[in-house]
């Protein structure tokens, strides 16, 4: 069975690297925490993670907008595909 096509399927390997690198600045956080680290320093690096995840998620809007509204809109679903695209933009541009 082969996997269906979405928005980042053809950087997907790039987004996996991406995605890994973050979990890696996410471990160091950690280990600033259990070294008690600066609270400041800490700060900056959970701003930076944040700053990636930003990058990420709006790369995945990008692809989405590109790939699979595409497609949506083809099978008559554009409306049905805005809504849910721009009700998961409101949420990835929400911060606590």
């Amino acid at each position: 069975m082969t996997a269906p096509q979405r928005g980042y399927s053809a950087t997907k390997d790039q987004l996996l690297a991406r995605l890994r690198r973050i979990e890696g600045q996410v471990r160091g956080v950690e280990k600033m925490v259990d070294d008690d680290r600066y609270c400041i320093d800490v700060l900056t690096q959970i701003s930076a993670i944040q700053a990636a995840l930003d990058k990420v998620g709006l790369g995945l809007v990008d692809g989405h907008a590109r790939h699979c509204m595409r497609e949506g809109a083809s099978a008559g679903r554009a409306e049905e595909l805005t809504t849910e695209m721009m009700a998961a933009v409101g949420r990835l541009m929400k911060r606590g």
